[in-house]
C-alpha cells in the first residue's frame, strides 16, 4: 500500500470531475459551487459558477467547455466570453441528480446520474447515460446501471468504459460510429471496491478513487489490482493523470460528502507520481 506524497490544495468543499486540460488541471467543487483552474503552481483561479452544484467536465472540439449542472439536470456550455448557456436539458432521461460524464474528441458527451435520491435512504433504481451530441441534441445512449459514475473513452474511440458505483464493476461499451454505445459488458470486477471516479493509462490499466475504503486502485482489464493508494482517512472520490508527461496522479478526497462536508470545508487534491502515463478521454 502506497500513500501520496503531496497534498496540493487543500480546504475545498468537495472536489469533483478532475481532468486534464491545456497544462492544467480543471475540476469542479461541488459545495463552491465553482469550476477550477489549477496551474503547475497550485494557484487557483475560478473559471465559472454553477448554482445547481458542477460535476463532470469535458470540452467540445473549438475548446467551449461543458459542465454537467446535477440538481437541475443540465449541460452547461460556457462561450468564448466567459457566459453559460444551456447546451442540453437532461431531466426527461436523468432520473435523480446529474453526476460524471465523458466527452469524445468529437464532442460527444456522455452523462451518467445517480437514478434515484441517495440522500434520503429511497429504493435503489436503475439509471441511464444519456448521449449529448455535439449539437446539443439528447438521446438515450444505454440503460440499466448501478449508479453509473466516472467514465473514460480508450484511445482510439471505440470503447466507453464506466464505473458502476452500486454494482462494485467496470462496465465496457463499444462505441459506434455515430456515437451509439453497444455490446455491455462487465470489463472488470472489483470485489470490495466501490468505484467513483476513474482514469486510464497507456498499458490500459484504469486508476479507480474509491471514496468507501479511502484508496485509489490500479485494475487491469478482468479484475487484477496492481497497486493501492492509501488516502488515509479521507475517501478518494475522483482520480486524473495529468502533468507535462501525464504521469502525476492527481487525487481528489474528502472526509465525505453532503451538507455536513460542506461546512467542513476539508476537501484536497493530492497527488502522487506515476510510472505509466495517461490516455483517451477524458
Amino acid at each position: 500500500m502506497t500513500t501520496p506524497q503531496h497534498v496540493v490544495i487543500e480546504g475545498l468543499g468537495f472536489p469533483e470531475g478532475p481532468r486534464w486540460y491545456e497544462g492544467a488541471l480543471w475540476f469542479s467543487d461541488f459545495y463552491q459551487q465553482t469550476v477550477f483552474r489549477m496551474g503547475s503552481g497550485g494557484d487557483l483561479k475560478p473559471v465559472a459558477r454553477v448554482e445547481s452544484q458542477p460535476s463532470g467536465l469535458g470540452w467540445l472540439p473549438d475548446g467551449r467547455l461543458l459542465i454537467v449542472s446535477m440538481k437541475d439536470r443540465r449541460l452547461l456550455r460556457q462561450e468564448k466570453d466567459g457566459s453559460l448557456v444551456e447546451h442540453a436539458n437532461l431531466s426527461e432521461l436523468a432520473t435523480f441528480h446529474c453526476n460524471d460524464m465523458v466527452v469524445s474528441k468529437e464532442g460527444r458527451a456522455y452523462v451518467g446520474n445517480f437514478g434515484y435520491d441517495t440522500y434520503v435512504g429511497a429504493e435503489q433504481r436503475l439509471a441511464n447515460i444519456i448521449r449529448v451530441d455535439p449539437d446539443g441534441e439528447v438521446s438515450l445512449a444505454a440503460e440499466g446501471f448501478h449508479f453509473p459514475n466516472g467514465s473514460v473513452i480508450t484511445p482510439d474511440g471505440k470503447t466507453l468504459i464506466v464505473g458502476e458505483t452500486r454494482a462494485n464493476c467496470l462496465t465496457a461499451m463499444d462505441i459506434g460510429p455515430g456515437g451509439e454505445l453497444s455490446n455491455k459488458r462487465v470489463w472488470a470486477s472489483l470485489g470490495d471496491n466501490f468505484p467513483d471516479g476513474i482514469c486510464l493509462d497507456a498499458e490500459g490499466a484504469i486508476w479507480v478513487a474509491d471514496p468507501r475504503n479511502n484508496e485509489t486502485i490500479r485494475v487491469l482489464e478482468g479484475g487484477e489490482v496492481t497497486m493501492r493508494i492509501s488516502t488515509g482517512r479521507f475517501g478518494s472520490f475522483a482520480c486524473m493523470l495529468g502533468d507535462d508527461d501525464r504521469k502525476t496522479l492527481y487525487i481528489c478526497t474528502c472526509s465525505g460528502s453532503g451538507t455536513h462536508a460542506a461546512a467542513r470545508r476539508d476537501g484536497r487534491i493530492e497527488k502522487i507520481r506515476v510510472a505509466v502515463p495517461g490516455v483517451g478521454q477524458p
